[in-house]
């Protein structure tokens, strides 16, 4: 349904590239498919094994298991974002079953959808420029969190696809197909919305730049695929309840919670203000190049990533209005409008993974905003010369700039595929495998398994907490997996300051109908410029006391056990 000016166009810009000798189009595509591939399996196997996130993996594995028993995120259990990634993991779990594995290849596939998005909008400007920003994308996706199936990642992936979808149903000459297309890609777009709400300014302005000026039947499919998607949040309203799932969706992540997360901004340049942050810079993999210390380069990660968003912005600006009917410079615009639409996940926790979940589209399609300047100001060069020189040149950039958030984590992946610098220890029980990436932590928990096993009941109610339960800057939610005859006797599975150890939170009520208390004390010097130094009630910390027995402690008191008194 592209217009014919606009096929003129595309048929002008690509047609040297068609016209070269040697493979044809579809071996180079399988050729640059191939390359993906390889970088993706080089780190697979050290990635499947090493260390997980303990709360954000734990609660990934442990909420589609819940959602598989009858419980509902927002009623039964603390979830900030949209019921649609539990939905889609509790069917895969259903499927391929509940494991670290299972879990894990999921967000891999979450990641190839960013990086296959990626490439295919970049593909309008040749391959050339494409496989560069393919890579990027990978390189920037990767490192972060490992394979962890966030919400956020599979939602990001769902928008791109979504906007991929859009615009090659606007660039098809068929209608039929182009109807077809835009009814998944208002689909997919929806769907992104059931992963992450908070992605909606970036999915509405990528969709409307790429739906401006088509025909009413055209917009009309998206909206309907868009509608067909996003009504599946009536369903959770009705079975969650509308009060729990604005409090569950809105009041917790928006107003409770972004006190005990947030940093400042910018990043300071001398030192890093993030705990996780600085606890995974103490065992990073030696960088032979020499580069600026962790500190510095998040600082430029930083500025280099709102300087990306802006540049794509203001050239696609640019190259629009130049000429409103060539359709590459429509495409860069939706994809600089979708960019800028995600800057707030950036500035909501200014840390390497919030950057790396944002740049892996901006930072990504750079090479693009490059080529379209050199376009201009090099018009003789040819469009593979300008593409290429524009793809190395953001690689190297990312190489010699950021290699920590990038290009080393990636390779001390790829180095564990080798079992070069493993620093992953499993845990095992029964079968279910979770990796932790302290040794200490690991022998603990192995002991406190081995005892829970000697004096639990299976379907006994079991909560995992702090040592102190007036401050939850985090948890160990990994154990609620690893246990899984004990079902969670708490709301706050993910514990999180300002939340679970809120006054009035329902935290004292659970841990007095609970059966077994996990308390850790992994995370006790926890401590970051906000609200998470906050001391909060103490009323569940007395109930604690007054019903509970210590059983015991395990790995110099990393993990204690409490069961319930007997009356």
């Amino acid at each position: 349904m592209a217009t014919t000016q606009e096929r003129r166009k595309a048929t002008t810009e690509t047609s040297p590239v068609a016209r070269r000798r040697g493979l044809t189009p579809r071996q180079r595509n399988l050729l640059a498919l191939g390359v993906i591939a390889c970088c993706f399996a080089l780190p697979l196997r050290g990635l499947l094994r090493s260390q997980g996130p303990p709360m954000e993996e734990g609660f990934m594995l442990v909420f589609p298991e819940r959602v598989l028993h009858g419980d509902l995120p927002n009623r039964d259990f603390l979830h900030l974002y949209g019921p649609g990634s539990l939905w889609v993991l509790a069917g895969w779990f259903k499927t391929f079953g509940v494991s670290l594995w299972s879990e894990r290849l999921f967000g891999l596939l979450q990641q190839i959808g960013i990086v296959l998005g990626v490439y295919g909008l970049a593909r309008r400007w040749g391959r050339a420029v494409a496989l560069p920003c393919a890579l990027i994308s990978l390189v920037i996706i990767v490192p972060p969190i490992g394979l962890t199936a966030l919400a956020w990642v599979g939602g990001v992936a769902l928008g791109v696809l979504g906007l991929l979808t859009v615009v090659e149903a606007r660039s098809t000459p068929d209608p039929t197909r182009a109807g077809r297309l835009a009814l998944l890609g208002g689909f997919l777009s929806a769907w992104a919305l059931l992963y992450r709400p908070d992605l909606v300014v970036a999915v509405a302005l990528g969709t409307i730049v790429m739906a401006w000026g088509m025909s009413r039947p055209f917009v009309r499919r998206i909206l309907v695929g868009f509608g067909a998607g996003i009504s599946l949040y009536l369903i959770h309203l009705f079975t969650a309840g509308p009060r729990a799932v604005i409090k569950g969706m809105v009041l917790d992540p928006v107003i409770y919670l972004r006190g005990g997360r947030r940093l400042p901004i910018p990043p300071p340049w001398n030192h890093l203000d993030g705990f996780l942050q600085r606890a995974g810079s103490l065992q990073q993999l030696h960088w032979p190049i020499p580069s600026l210390r962790a500190s510095q380069q998040l600082t430029l990660w930083f500025v280099g990533l709102l300087a990306s968003i802006l540049t794509l912005v203001v050239v696609g600006v640019r190259t629009f209005r130049r000429d409103r009917s060539r359709f590459e410079a429509r495409v860069l615009l939706a994809v600089a409008l979708f960019s800028l639409g995600m800057v707030p996940q950036a500035l909501q926790r200014v840390d390497s993974a919030h950057f790396g979940w944002v740049g892996c589209v901006p930072v990504a399609f750079l090479p693009v905003a490059l080529t379209e300047i050199l376009r201009v100001r090099a018009p003789g060069w040819q469009p593979r010369t300008r593409g290429a020189l524009a793809g190395v040149g953001t690689l190297l950039a990312l190489l010699l700039v950021v290699p920590f958030y990038t290009f080393r984590t990636y390779s001390d992946y790829a180095g564990q595929t080798f079992d070069q610098h493993r620093l992953a220890w499993k845990i095992e029980r029964k079968g279910r495998v979770f990796y932790y990436g302290r040794p200490d932590v690991a022998a603990a928990a192995k002991q406190l398994l081995a005892k829970v096993d000697e004096i639990g009941k299976p379907g006994q109610r079991l909560l995992v907490g702090t040592t102190d339960l007036r401050k939850t800057p985090y948890s160990d939610a990994y154990l609620y997996y690893l246990l899984p005859e004990y079902p969670p006797g708490t709301y706050y599975i993910e514990m999180d300051p300002g939340v679970a150890n809120r006054k009035g939170s329902k935290l004292a009520h659970d841990v007095a109908t609970s059966d077994i208390v996990i308390l850790s004390s992994v995370w006790n010097d926890w401590s970051e410029p906000n609200d998470s130094r906050k001391v909060g009630s103490d009323v569940p910390n007395e109930v604690l006391h007054r019903d509970f027995v210590d059983v015991g402690s395990y790995g110099n008191d990393l993990y204690e056990l409490w069961v319930k008194r007997r009356r």
